[in-house]
């Protein structure tokens, strides 16, 4: 794709109706959430929605999220919506929790895939959803960045990667997670997490009062679902603790840059490779998880030759992270 726009900052008062304004006119605009910033487009708006794909170089047959302003939209959506959904839009809307549900036949398959599902949920980012309620409409919503390439969290990773291939960024801030919202499936017999993210399978199994399945492996096309994704420009790898502290002599002469979270691997490059390049990742999961992809875009700004990641401790609540890790070091 040419570099066909003056892409635009939109910040200031005005913001979001110049927002609204442009989505309104069938352009893309970059919006930030309580997740990662999302590339929005009319959901209603087929060539609208093919400006995202364009801009992203991201496949046709990939369905993306459609956010709506509040649970008053689902129906606008969806069709034999299940009360478990409502049940949990109560407790986690707005929130980074997205339900897939059985699309209503008016529903352009643009925004689908081509399936007979469809993902929705309610953004928290109070931006975000003032822009929706100024339109009172769906914005179809991926991640605002190149396809694979890492999720934005601050605006200026998605000026400096989509610079030229929309019509604006609405600024926001630093995203409150840093990582993408869970997939909950509704279609099935049984409620299936597709995506780990910031809500966990046992909360939603809590709130549900039932088992909530999260298959290692599954077949459903969603967003994220592809081996290699959400991965820096630099080649990255993921080492269990005791393989950092074997290989991290031969690593350290290697122009690499280190992320790091225990105390040994701290130690180890502390006291043996004082040139090295390296950062501390915090101990709990959603720090870990909101700083993770800024983090990445950084060290990619730095020029070192790989990126060395010690992998984080297993367990639910650490899934969405390790999830990420092991996709951006495919």
């Amino acid at each position: 794709m040419s570099q066909g726009y003056n892409t635009v900052l939109l910040t200031g008062e005005d913001a979001v109706n110049q927002a609204v304004s442009l989505l309104q006119q069938g352009e893309c605009v970059a919006l930030p959430t309580e997740t990662v910033y999302g590339l929005a487009a009319d959901a209603s708006n087929p060539d609208a929605v093919d400006k995202i794909f364009t801009a992203k170089g991201r496949p046709k047959n990939h369905p993306l999220i459609v956010h709506i302003p509040d649970v008053s939209h689902l129906t606008r959506w969806a069709v034999d919506i299940p009360e478990t959904a409502y049940a949990l839009a109560a407790q986690f809307w707005p929130g980074p929790l997205t339900l897939l549900l059985k699309k209503a036949p008016h529903v352009d398959s643009c925004v689908t895939g081509g399936l007979d599902t469809i993902a929705l949920r309610v953004p928290a980012h109070p931006l975000f959803l003032a822009v929706l309620t100024g339109l009172d409409g769906g914005l179809a919503a991926p991640s605002a960045n190149r396809y694979k390439q890492l999720s934005p969290t601050i605006a200026e990773q998605v000026t400096r990667g989509l610079d030229g291939r929309i019509a604006a960024v609405l600024e926001g801030g630093a995203c409150d997670h840093g990582l993408e919202s869970t997939i909950l499936d509704l279609v099935s017999e049984q409620p299936r997490v597709l995506r780990a993210g910031p809500i966990s399978q046992q909360q939603l199994s809590d709130a549900l009062g039932c088992k909530v399945e999260l298959p290692v492996q599954h077949v459903e096309v969603v967003p994220g679902n592809v081996k290699a994704h959400y991965q820096p420009t630099t080649p990255a790898k993921l080492l269990s603790t005791e393989q950092l502290l074997a290989q991290a002599p031969e690593l350290a002469s290697g122009n690499s840059y280190f992320l790091v979270w225990s105390e040994q691997g701290q130690k180890q490059l502390e006291t043996k490779h004082t040139k090295v390049q390296w950062r501390v990742m915090p101990t709990t999961a959603a720090e870990f998880g909101q700083q993770l992809y800024v983090t990445l875009y950084q060290i990619d700004q730095l020029g070192a030759a790989q990126i060395i990641i010690e992998q984080p401790p297993q367990g639910d609540e650490w899934r969405a992270v390790n999830d990420r890790l092991s996709r951006a070091t495919s």
